[in-house]
């Protein structure tokens, strides 16, 4: 299972990405190109694009379970925005 902890750090801010245990099979790449590249320099793979619509999470989940390693994470966090605080009159 992906640890939050070993996440690596070229993966895009969002839900999934891939840890440091991945071991560049490739797998995630041809699954899901859209989301997925190579980190020639590291040799691992890292989420750059993360999926929005319905099809996309679909692939991306197809590859988070094909991987052989499970270096894909999907911890379904969502981005926090800062909002101003509501002043009350």
């Amino acid at each position: 299972m992906a640890e939050q902890t070993n996440r690596l750090p070229q993966n895009l801010v969002g839900p999934y990405y891939v840890d440091s245990t991945c071991v560049d099979c490739d797998l995630c790449r041809n699954t899901a190109p859209d989301f997925f590249k190579r980190d020639d320099e590291t040799g691992f793979s890292f989420v750059y694009r993360q999926p929005i619509s319905p099809e996309e999470r679909g692939l991306a989940e197809e590859a988070k379970q094909g991987c052989p390693t499970e270096s894909i994470g999907n911890d379904g966090l969502v981005e926090l925005v800062h909002r101003p605080s509501r002043v009350q009159p």
